[in-house]
């Protein structure tokens, strides 16, 4: 650990874009950690629609639009929000509308977590170029040192290379692992977004025929009384 602490003091500014891009990856897994697995999955889903679907099928659109308000920062309730909206449009406009929706999702969710795979392989890059900068140094000074001080300063500018590719290399590892998480996580909530686009318009579909069955039988029911 000490010589670790003397190489990022005699190596600053070889290490410091890698600390750098470190403390970037470290904001960047904190913020999507607490958005992906706190902030944006809505608990009791089931229960959530199954409250929609009463409201819906009940005609009571603004009281399903104020449930939804309750949860504004829950992507599923946002896309389930904008078809309602448009409920009293077309079909083809009520999918436009979705497909819009679901697709402002999906950038919501997935937005910066691609940027850990890039620091990832820029972190190692970064370890290797310090590791090529190290060995050169070690090369000209063993050239310019007598006998009995190469193997000395062989083996300090070895280690110096040694350490800086293990310090991009511990940037890129956590980075991977963050990455596969969070990626893990995005795709889920893509999916549950996806499925509850299809479940609210069909919701709408069934709401529209049944008042259209309804209003033929009403009409009918006149028919013959008349």
């Amino acid at each position: 650990m000490g010589n670790l602490f003397e190489f990022l003091r005699n190596n600053f500014f070889h290490v410091a874009p890698i600390l750098i891009v470190g403390g970037f990856a470290i904001a960047i897994v904190l913020e999507r950690t607490r958005a992906l697995v706190w902030a944006y999955p809505m608990n009791q889903q089931a229960h959530f629609f199954e409250k929609l679907r009463d409201l819906i099928m009940g005609d009571r659109l603004a009281d399903a639009i104020s449930l939804c308000d309750r949860y504004r920062s829950k992507p599923v309730a946002h896309v389930v929000r904008e078809a309602l909206l448009r409920a009293h449009q077309p079909e083809a406009l009520i999918e436009d509308g979705l497909q819009l929706a679901v697709s402002e999702a999906a950038a919501k969710i997935s937005k910066r977590t691609q940027f850990l795979s890039t620091i990832a392989n820029v972190s190692t890059l970064l370890g290797l170029f310090g590791t090529i900068i190290g060995l050169i140094h070690s090369f000209e000074a063993v050239g310019s040192a007598t006998a009995q001080e190469r193997s000395a300063l062989l083996a300090q500018g070895i280690s110096t290379a040694m350490n800086a590719t293990m310090l991009g290399l511990a940037v890129a590892i956590p980075c991977m692992l963050a990455f596969s998480f969070l990626m893990n996580r995005t795709n889920r909530l893509t999916v549950e977004i996806e499925q509850s686009a299809i479940r609210v318009l069909d919701m709408i579909k069934q709401r529209y025929y049944a008042a259209e069955l309804e209003g033929s039988q009403d009409q009918k029911g006149v028919s013959r009384a008349v």
